[in-house]
Protein backbone atom coordinates (compact mmCIF):
# COMPACT_ATOMS: atom_id res chain seq x y z
CA UNK A 1 0.00 0.00 0.00
CA UNK A 2 2.58 2.22 0.39
CA UNK A 3 4.05 2.34 -3.05
CA UNK A 4 0.30 3.58 -4.16
CA UNK A 5 -0.38 7.36 -4.52
CA UNK A 6 -3.92 8.52 -3.14
CA UNK A 7 -5.45 8.48 -6.28
CA UNK A 8 -5.27 5.03 -7.12
CA UNK A 9 -5.86 4.32 -3.34
CA UNK A 10 -8.83 6.81 -3.97
CA UNK A 11 -9.90 4.63 -6.83
CA UNK A 12 -9.92 1.57 -4.99
CA UNK A 13 -12.07 2.46 -2.18
CA UNK A 14 -14.71 4.31 -5.21
CA UNK A 15 -14.58 0.69 -7.01
CA UNK A 16 -14.96 -1.68 -3.69
CA UNK A 17 -17.69 0.96 -2.94
CA UNK A 18 -19.33 0.94 -5.90
CA UNK A 19 -19.03 -2.72 -5.79
CA UNK A 20 -20.93 -2.75 -2.17
CA UNK A 21 -23.57 -0.05 -2.35
CA UNK A 22 -25.61 -1.82 -5.02
CA UNK A 23 -26.29 -5.35 -3.09
CA UNK A 24 -26.70 -3.39 0.13
CA UNK A 25 -29.68 -1.46 -1.69
CA UNK A 26 -31.35 -4.47 -2.82
CA UNK A 27 -31.97 -6.12 0.72
CA UNK A 28 -35.04 -4.93 2.32
CA UNK A 29 -35.70 -5.37 5.36
CA UNK A 30 -38.92 -7.15 6.90
CA UNK A 31 -41.54 -5.06 8.07
CA UNK A 32 -41.24 -5.05 11.82
CA UNK A 33 -43.10 -2.97 14.13
CA UNK A 34 -40.01 -2.29 16.46
CA UNK A 35 -39.06 0.20 13.47
CA UNK A 36 -41.56 2.47 14.57
CA UNK A 37 -40.53 2.52 18.45
CA UNK A 38 -40.02 6.26 19.13
CA UNK A 39 -40.46 7.68 16.29
CA UNK A 40 -43.34 10.11 17.75
CA UNK A 41 -41.26 10.76 20.73
CA UNK A 42 -41.69 14.43 21.79
CA UNK A 43 -44.49 15.11 19.12
CA UNK A 44 -47.25 17.04 21.37
CA UNK A 45 -49.80 15.68 18.75
CA UNK A 46 -49.32 12.35 19.20
CA UNK A 47 -49.18 12.34 22.75
CA UNK A 48 -52.97 13.98 22.62
CA UNK A 49 -53.74 11.12 20.05
CA UNK A 50 -52.63 8.26 22.58
CA UNK A 51 -54.56 10.34 25.54
CA UNK A 52 -57.50 10.63 23.84
CA UNK A 53 -57.69 6.83 23.13
CA UNK A 54 -57.16 6.10 26.73
CA UNK A 55 -59.68 8.34 27.30
CA UNK A 56 -61.96 6.20 25.19
CA UNK A 57 -60.96 2.32 26.03
CA UNK A 58 -61.67 3.91 29.45
CA UNK A 59 -64.84 5.21 28.82
CA UNK A 60 -65.71 1.73 26.84
CA UNK A 61 -64.60 -0.12 29.59
CA UNK A 62 -66.56 1.69 32.03
CA UNK A 63 -69.27 1.26 29.88
CA UNK A 64 -69.22 -2.15 29.82
CA UNK A 65 -69.38 -2.41 33.57
CA UNK A 66 -72.58 -1.10 33.64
Amino acid sequence: MADTTLEERVALLEDLMAQLLPSHERVERPKDWRRTVGTFDGDHIMHEIIAEGERVRAADRQASHL
